[in-house]
């Protein structure tokens, strides 16, 4: 395995292999890593000539400096993980070489409503340093394929959005949440939980399943999104939203057959931790 931390060495070394008609693939990840993440490599060696992981903790992607400083970052870790998992090329900048200093330049993308709504509301800020950042990433790798997981359902739509609006070309794969034994989708935040919150956090997805089944034989998003808070409220948990939205433009849903793909997403607070889920309802 590879480790550049400066891009215009990870440029050089990629070029040659572009030249030579290796295709590549790219994730983007903050660390802390895990199955889920490890998910995306398989993915990535499965279809492309190279895999290359990149591990930066982006300041511009945190409201809450407190939630910035606590973020693990067991680097140690994470270099064994990619390693055994036969990633090409491990991606490793500082701030200063993704930001440099006096670069003021900033992306003209709008992701719209997209950006505004479920976690938008909640973390202000977080979605244009998130599409920043991905902007700066893509520009430096410039992978054939960027693999991306279902959890961040929310961050996939908006680089979706970004990728169509600077006409880039990659190809962006969804790949599916991978979760606990117990359904927990799995999270760089969930180390922060006890070991019974761990388990009986495994609620969220019975819920998002069970608020499936209850919106398909009622079509009544109000009702589902009332049972599905109240589920979550009476086992202690602090639940933020519960939506049921167009998979395109995250835009409410009302009924099941006003949009092709039809997402539930939740965050919930436990034990104050923020853990967030989705579940695809209806995909045409």
């Amino acid at each position: 395995m590879f480790i550049f931390k400066r891009a215009a060495h990870l440029r050089g070394w990629l070029a040659n292999h572009k030249e030579a008609g290796r295709t590549t693939g790219f994730i983007p990840t903050m660390g802390a890593l895990h199955a889920g993440h490890l998910s995306l490599v398989n993915r990535s060696k499965l279809e492309t000539d190279i895999t290359i992981v990149s591990i930066f903790v982006n300041p511009k992607q945190f409201n809450d400096q407190e939630d910035l400083r606590k973020y693990p970052r067991p680097i140690a870790q994470d270099l064994r993980m990619l390693y055994e998992s036969g990633v090409d090329v491990l991606f490793l900048p500082e701030v200063e070489d993704i930001y440099p200093a006096g670069d003021t330049n900033k992306i003209d993308f709008d992701p719209g409503p997209t950006a505004n709504t479920m976690e938008g509301k909640f973390r202000p800020g977080h979605f244009e340093g998130m599409a920043e950042v991905v902007y700066r990433l893509l520009k430096i790798t410039t992978p054939d394929h960027l693999f991306m997981g279902q959890k961040d359902f929310q961050q996939f739509a908006i680089i979706r959005k970004l990728i169509d609006w600077y006409k880039m070309p990659v190809d962006l794969v969804m790949c599916p949440t991978i979760r606990e034994s117990n359904g927990l989708a799995m999270s760089s935040r969930n180390v922060r939980l006890s070991e019974e919150a761990r388990e009986k956090a495994g609620i969220i997805y019975k819920v998002l399943h069970s608020g499936k089944m209850l919106f398909e034989q009622k079509g009544s998003v109000q009702n589902v999104q009332d049972v599905a808070l109240d589920a979550l409220r009476k086992v202690g948990f602090d639940p933020e939203y519960f939506e049921v939205v167009d998979g395109y433009t995250l835009e409410k849903v009302l009924s099941i057959d006003k949009a092709d793909q039809i997402v539930a997403c939740c965050a919930v607070k436990v034990e104050g931790v923020r853990l967030i889920d989705n579940l695809i309802w209806k995909e045409n």
